[in-house]
């Protein structure tokens, strides 16, 4: 009995020796394929650790070879070191996809004189670091940037962020720009009342500085134009009147195959939370396209907290009159918006569009409240005590439309220019893209650019930028123990599987050494 105990567990040992052999060699087989089939699976929800679509078509398109140049010191601090594993995951990515048109080298600059004056000229810049080392705090320089070459051109990437959510973009978006012949020209309006674009948007001016070339527009003259080499004409925040001869220029503008994206307040807010009607002039144009700006505010029961200051005391409430736009607000079969998960329009006014103005399928209604929403249109008291008390019906109102299609002519003059093509973007709203509030809201830098995109380029690269949206509500309708149970789970909840499955997993083995002994 003893002697067939033994032999049994023999074999059991020989069966598990083959099957650790065969293990080992299955892995050698998968190992060396792996190096002819290229692919990665990526669980997570906008694939944010692997190259979109955008990207690889990108490549497949090249029609000569890009060189990517990654500056890296060897002597940069360990807690950016993990930085360059995850730049050289995305760079080996491309380099598989691109079918051999895009190469990659590694370079350290840290001794090499000529080539930090090159990266100069270029303009990546030497980094300076924060080193602690035997408790005393130390200065380290070094390099940490990309160069991606095409033929003469080159675009720097100066230095790689901390959180590389956006490399992707970056990289993708230089490679267009190097590759492409014609880049598109953003005039941003400096006249009629429009706020300083180098004090109050530098983060919106920074993105778009990203892919395009800025141009300022002054339609203040007696005889405006917009510039031929402009192509998406950027209204922002208007106080001031536009005369006749500006609205004619920006319908000129239009005619002609320009873009207009047009950011403008109903109602503006000044000092002390003073809200008046702002009436520029330019609401009158939009209408006879079929666009009405109405000069009202929205408030919606799903709102943005916003923070108040009342003697010596600070406090922060969610305030109905900044309306939250969760993913069910937004048109879902435009790329704009359609991977958005939130925006807040701080004091928006509600637009209307007039469909015997409008064919029906050349507009799209990009944002809008849910349909607990409401309009403040007279004696306006926007403090926060009154934004909870919901005055007027309740219904659903559109924030931000675009227009793609034919539009008619306010200034034509013959039969045949009655109407033209022309493509728009309104916003009821100039705040939600401004740099005080997008430095706390900074999906909507994310949803500025993407209508920049959407009228002046193609939309690959919205998809990429949407990627890495930053705010994930819980769902509404959750109660708070609800709310509760989830963060613990969260919390505790793997431990706890892990725990059962080491638990279960030994009850199984005990149970098997109690079978073999009998």
């Amino acid at each position: 009995m003893g002697l067939d105990k033994k032999q049994s567990k023999r074999i059991k040992k020989t069966d598990l020796s083959i099957t650790v052999l065969l293990i080992i060699g299955i892995l050698i087989v998968v190992n060396f394929f792996s190096y002819q089939i290229f692919f990665r699976w990526d669980l997570t929800e906008n694939n944010i650790f692997s190259i979109s679509e955008a990207s690889k078509n990108t490549l497949a398109n090249l029609d000569d070879i890009v060189s990517v140049k990654a500056y890296f010191s060897s002597t940069l601090p360990s807690q950016v070191l993990s930085l360059k594993q995850e730049v050289t995951d995305i760079l080996n990515e491309y380099e598989a996809y691109s079918n051999g048109k895009l190469k990659v080298e590694f370079i350290d600059p840290q001794d090499d004189t000529d080539t930090q004056r090159e990266l100069a000229a270029i303009g990546i810049p030497q980094l300076t670091f924060e080193v602690y080392e035997k408790d005393n705090m130390q200065l380290v320089n070094g390099y940490m940037g990309l160069a991606i070459s095409y033929g003469s051109k080159t675009e720097p990437i100066p230095a790689i962020k901390q959180n590389t959510s956006d490399l992707e973009y970056q990289i993708t978006t230089a490679i267009k720009k190097v590759t492409t012949d014609e880049i598109a020209t953003i005039g941003y309006l400096t006249s009629q009342g429009t706020p300083d674009r180098d004090q109050e948007l530098t983060l919106a001016l920074q993105g778009m500085q990203e892919l395009y070339t800025i141009a300022s527009v002054d339609l203040s003259g007696e005889t405006p134009e917009v510039p031929a080499g402009v192509d998406t004409l950027i209204i922002f925040g208007p106080t001031a009147t536009f005369d006749d001869s500006a609205l004619r220029a920006i319908n000129s503008f239009l005619a002609r195959g320009g873009a207009l994206l047009a950011a403008v307040d109903g109602v503006t807010i000044g000092q002390g939370l003073f809200a008046n009607k702002n009436a520029t002039g330019l609401e009158g144009l939009l209408n006879n396209y079929g666009v009405t700006l109405n000069q009202d505010l929205a408030a919606d029961t799903r709102s943005g907290m916003a923070s108040f200051s009342q003697g010596f005391l600070t406090f922060s409430s969610n305030y109905a009159f900044w309306p939250k736009v969760l993913k069910d607000g937004f048109d879902s079969g435009q790329s704009a918006v359609s991977n958005l998960e939130s925006a807040i329009f701080p004091w928006v006014s509600s637009i209307s569009v007039d469909t015997g103005k409008i064919a029906e399928g050349s507009f799209s209604n990009l944002a809008h409240t849910t349909s607990n929403g409401w309009l403040v249109k007279d004696n306006f008291d926007v403090t926060p005590n009154n934004a909870g008390n919901p005055q007027g019906a309740r219904g659903q109102y559109d924030l931000a439309v675009l227009v793609n299609g034919p539009l008619n002519n306010p200034y034509s003059v013959s039969e045949e220019d009655k109407q033209f093509n022309g493509r728009l973007v309104v916003v009821g709203d100039s705040d939600f893209a401004r740099d005080n509030f997008l430095r706390n809201s900074p999906d909507n830098l994310t949803l500025f650019l993407n209508l920049v995109d959407i009228l002046s380029f193609d939309e690959d690269l919205i998809n990429i930028r949407s990627k890495g949206v930053t705010s994930r509500p819980i769902k509404e309708g959750i109660s708070d123990s609800s709310k509760a149970s989830l963060r613990y789970f969260n919390v505790f909840g793997l431990t706890i599987v892990v725990i059962a499955f080491g638990l279960v997993r030994y009850y199984i083995r005990r149970k098997s050494r109690f079978v073999d002994d009998l």
